[in-house]
């Protein structure tokens, strides 16, 4: 399939659907899925660890910790990079420091040792999400929303199949079991290399294209400014309540409801799976009717459902943690296109930050929540964990880009 990546901007209404790399988007979807079933395989451990290590919610929120702020801090720095010099195989050498942190995971011998292997593992990501989002975006077409969120869903796919694989592959068997998911990894590169090739080829005619540098017409740099605030107060908001969840979701089951490990691990992997189905909505959704409304009714939209978590009994807590994955997911792919959109020709640099943010925010977010556990319960943090999406106010602040782009159409 040999499609136009670099066509003219010219008729962008009669050409948006046009150009769409359907293999190349799958194939980074598919990338995508396997490289967040190997990190979500981290938490998906953590029984494990801390019953082998002796550790307390303190230490487990440190692992989370240290695997976050590698994959967040250097992800703007990667994205900034990669707009200015594009580097097709850096797919590669990502999933190369995700493949050493996993085996080093698989035989780590000691605490430090853990921290270590997390840190590769966030490595990779750090590397694999900027320049991947870019690859998505390129092959879109024009479909910008569509293509983000058949990148995203592939990712919240693999986390959500991450715990089922773990409580039926390495519960049973141990910690040196990990090493089995290799073969993930050693099939994600050559995906990944391959993905590359098209890549390269592509860049001649992606430069022809042009790649206008600056903010969005008609918004003030002190606007962007604010907006991009309060994109990042979003994202902390959908986070750290993903944080809660996806950390200690088991122990929360385990303590409040008695339940085995892998009973829990697959109501976790039900929260996840609801995670996937909604990235799929938010792209596409956002395309048709504006992002702003996507983000409007995600995050603020799911307040009902996290206030009522916390008092609700084993049945309706498995029922209502699936529409709180699935609305608060679809919120980061309308996210994502609308800053790249409020910041054109920076695709690399706000995709790195979002996702570094992500990474980042999930990190700090555990590692507070894991203290705040220690010191109380379980409990009480899904009960202060529930006011979160009411940050979702904000969005009231966002410029209408797309209303903005409408009104100067018409004037031309």
């Amino acid at each position: 399939m040999d499609m136009k990546v670099g066509e003219s901007n010219a008729a962008p209404a009669r050409k948006a659907g046009e150009g769409t790399v359907v293999a190349i988007l799958a194939a980074i979807s598919v990338s995508h899925l396997l490289n967040d079933l190997i990190q979500s395989l981290l938490p998906a451990i953590y029984p494990i660890l801390k019953s082998s290590f002796q550790l307390d919610f303190g230490q487990i929120g440190l692992i989370t910790l240290t695997f976050q702020l590698t994959a967040s801090l250097l992800q703007p720095a990667v994205g900034l990079y990669t707009d200015r010099k594009p580097s097709p195989y850096s797919l590669v050498v990502g999933m190369g420091f995700t493949l050493v942190g996993l085996l080093l995971l698989s035989v780590a011998p000691t605490f430090t040792v853990l921290l270590l292997a997390a840190a590769l593992v966030g490595m990779g990501s750090s590397v694999f999400h900027p320049e991947s989002s870019r690859v998505a975006r390129m092959a879109s077409g024009g479909r910008h929303g569509l293509a983000q969120s058949m990148f995203q869903v592939g990712g919240n796919a693999g986390t959500a199949l991450g715990p089922l694989l773990a409580a039926f592959i390495i519960v049973p068997r141990g910690q040196s079991s990990i090493a089995w998911f290799s073969i993930v990894a050693l099939a994600a590169l050559v995906i990944l290399f391959n993905v590359g090739r098209w890549y390269q080829g592509r860049l001649v005619a992606a430069h022809a294209k042009g790649r206008p540098v600056g903010a969005a017409p008609g918004v003030s740099a002190r606007r962007i400014a604010l907006s991009i605030g309060i994109l990042v107060a979003l994202i902390f908001s959908k986070q750290v309540y993903i944080a809660s969840l996806s950390s200690y979701f088991t122990f929360y089951l385990m303590s409040k409801f008695q339940l085995s490990v892998q009973a829990a691990q697959l109501h976790l992997f039900v929260f996840l799976g609801a995670i996937a189905a909604g990235a799929i909505v938010g792209g596409p959704v956002g395309d048709r009717i504006g992002r702003k409304y996507v983000i409007w009714g995600s995050i603020l939209g799911v307040l009902p459902f996290t206030l009522a978590l916390p008092y609700a009994d084993l049945f309706w807590t498995g029922v209502l943690s699936v529409p709180i994955g699935f609305i608060l997911s679809s919120a980061f792919p309308a996210i994502v296109v609308y800053g790249q959109e409020l910041v054109p020709g920076r695709v690399g640099l706000i995709a790195g930050l979002f996702f570094g943010l992500t990474f980042g925010l999930s990190g700090l977010g555990a590692a507070v929540l894991g203290e705040v556990a220690d010191r109380t319960s379980l409990a009480f943090v899904y009960k202060i964990c529930s006011f979160l999406p009411a940050i979702g106010l904000l969005t009231a602040f966002l410029p209408d880009i797309e209303r903005m782009d409408a009104t100067r159409g018409k004037e031309r």
